[in-house]
């Protein structure tokens, strides 16, 4: 190569220098010098040899001066033909180069390609590639090469080859690949944080001379690249607060396609000047989870959603206690002690634990799988274990977890409970009243949640048959809590007024109640008040009452059972219990019993009572100590 390329170089040489020897010859026959010098070639007359100084020709007779002159200007005209012939020959001798240069880059370059072209001969896209970066090799090929002065003075070159920039635009980004030969063909990838640069993939730039560019090797894959063939797990929620993602996931899903591309493109803002990459084909299951309130307001409200999320998997969070599942659940037990090296867990501790389960199932024929609470109240028992110097997680440090977590978020319940205890809101533990009764709420602060007794009283007149809600009246009341009110006014008029229109009128108010009221969990706790008030048959205050009512007379089920008879068992306590204390709650609720121990203990030893009610009736009597009786004969 060096040798044909100095024969080109010296070919083109040899012909100029000829060409210029064969002007300067002749001038010379015409005793006409020709002289380089630092501002251009310039002509001289001679004589007898030697340069004749402008002096001396400025003396010599007129027509020989015009000889000389004429001489030289003929001789200017063959010396700038043969100036104009240099570039032409230059530009010859640079294609000839070119040639030569592609001649042997052709050569070098096709033997180099030539293994990477074996190993992906069966990938037609690869092949064509190949052959695109061959072409550009060979047309680029000078840039490759190293100048004059590069072979005079050699340098070490740095092998890091992504850090010249020759190189650059040669190089392979790689947007997903496995080090592992094993991998499984269908990947399974979770994406934490979707926003829409994670999920489609983004093009970065740099900042260079004041200006952001970029180029392919900037191209970053999204989760949606990397899950390509296999599946993607995604939080509905947190997708759904990222700008721009929600949008980007459909579109690729609809499409089958996914393209990168910025997000103000999407948005038709001008931005900066970018690359635009092809885009690839999209094959991948996507698995939103998050919670049910979530699915619900998505297939309510986006018409796209049930048409490409078409299988929907609700799970519970509950499953029944039965014997299996108590081994299922010991083993859940076993594997978070071992997986966070904790203490191991006794018998007494285990059944603790399930206790615990039901507990918050809020039903004691369920078992919560909520294992991220199980786990912390594990970890946390754990501790306490170690505190009290035990080698194994018993009951008793089981039950100081469950307290100290309690003793943690029970600031306003242990205020509310302070204000009736100093009389400042008024509830009685002990006694009758008429149209007065304690009632029964529950305030969820959080994931703490505690009864709160609420004296509800009523009052009954003369009038036109009505029952004002005062809470609704000055829109305290909610939708359900004005809808219990209706249901036992509807009650009433169907017990007492099938023949007679009831000639009353009557108020019914939660006292001392500033917030909010909603539910219709103290319906029949509103019924019995007024009950009293109609009948003037006092109610025991000593019993404080739940449950919902229907037009028929029946107590229906309510939530909350357990924090609601927690709450005025904490009363009654607190003044001392006398053995006339108790909550009635609907018979439904039994199933739900998961009551403190120390309130199980009062009530087996009849120190506390909890009395299961189907029907009013049988409320009013527990209430009344009076039977409610029949209608007889005479109405």
């Amino acid at each position: 190569y060096q040798a044909r390329r100095r024969q080109i170089d010296e070919g083109f040489r040899a012909g100029q220098e000829e060409a210029f020897e064969a002007l300067t010859e002749k001038a010379r026959e015409q005793n006409i010098a020709i002289l380089r010098t630092p501002t251009g070639i310039g002509m001289a007359p001679m004589l007898d040899g030697k340069i004749v100084k402008p002096e001396v020709f400025q003396g010599l007779p007129e027509q020989m001066r015009k000889d000389v002159e004429l001489k030289i200007e003929a001789l200017q005209k063959e010396l700038g033909a043969l100036l104009e012939d240099v570039p032409k020959s230059e530009k010859e001798r640079r294609s000839q180069l070119r040639d030569l240069n592609e001649e042997v880059a052709t050569v070098a370059i096709t033997e180099a390609l030539e293994d990477v072209r074996r190993d992906f001969e069966d990938i037609a896209e690869v092949k064509r590639y190949l052959d695109a970066v061959g072409s550009d090799l060979v047309r680029n090929v000078g840039l490759f090469l190293m100048s004059e002065e590069d072979e005079a003075q050699p340098v070490q070159r740095s092998v890091d080859t992504t850090r010249d920039p020759r190189f650059r635009r040669y190089m392979v980004n790689i947007m997903v690949g496995h080090d592992e030969p094993d991998v499984c063909c269908q990947p399974i990838v979770e994406e934490l944080n979707p926003t829409y640069g994670n999920l489609i993939g983004r093009i970065e730039h740099v900042a260079h001379m004041g200006a952001l560019v970029t180029d392919f090797l900037l191209m970053k894959p999204g989760a949606l690249h990397r899950a390509n063939g296999g599946f993607l797990l995604i939080d509905a929620r947190k997708v759904l607060l990222s700008p721009f993602a929600w949008g980007a996931l459909k579109r690729a899903i609809k499409s089958q396609r996914l393209r990168i591309e910025q997000p103000t493109e999407t948005a038709g803002f001008t931005s900066t000047q970018s690359i635009d990459p092809e885009e690839i084909p999209l094959d991948v299951k996507i698995v939103l989870f998050g919670d049910r309130m979530l699915y619900y307001l998505l297939a309510a409200n986006d018409p796209d959603f049930s048409r490409l999320f078409k299988v929907q998997a609700d799970f519970d969070d509950s499953i029944d206690r039965t014997e299996e599942n108590h081994g299922a659940y010991a083993r859940l037990i076993a594997s978070i002690v071992t997986r966070h090296e904790l203490r191991h867990v006794d018998a007494s501790g285990v059944a603790r634990l399930i206790e615990e389960g039901s507990r918050l199932a809020d039903d004691s024929k369920k078992l919560s799988i909520e294992v991220g609470t199980i786990a912390d109240l594990i970890r946390e028992a754990n501790y306490w274990a170690g505190e009290m110097g035990l080698e194994f997680i018993t009951r008793d440090a089981v039950e100081r977890a469950i307290e100290e977590r309690i003793q943690r978020s029970d600031r306003l319940r242990d205020r509310s409970q302070e204000g009736i205890e100093r009389d400042l809101v008024l509830i009685d533990t002990a006694g009758t009243q008429v149209g007065q009764i304690n009632g029964l709420s529950v305030l969820q602060l959080g994931e703490f949640a505690f009864g709160k007794p609420t004296r509800i009283t009523a009052r009954v007149r003369l009038g036109g048959g009505r029952v004002t809600d005062i809470e609704r009246e000055v829109e305290l009341g909610g939708p359900l809590h004005s809808k219990g009110v209706m249901i036992l006014w509807g009650y009433l008029a169907g017990k007492f007024a099938e023949e007679i229109p009831l000639a009353l009128a009557a108020s019914l108010v939660f006292e001392q109640s500033y917030g909010g009221v909603d539910g219709d969990s103290a319906s029949s706790t509103e019924l019995y008040a007024l009950l009293s008030a109609l009948s003037e048959v006092p109610i025991k205050q000593s019993l404080a009452v739940t449950g919902s009512v229907n037009q028929l007379g029946e107590v229906q089920v309510i939530g909350g059972v357990n924090e609601k008879i927690e709450g005025f068992y904490d009363i009654c306590k607190a003044r001392g219990l006398t053995g006339d204390q108790g909550v009635l709650i609907p018979e439904g609720n039994v199933q739900h019993l998961m009551l403190r121990p120390d309130i199980v203990d009062d009530a087996r030893a009849g120190r506390f009572h909890i009395y299961s009610i189907a029907t009013i009736d049988q409320g009013i009597e527990v209430l009344t100590g009076v039977a409610a009786g029949e209608k007889g004969p005479d109405g």
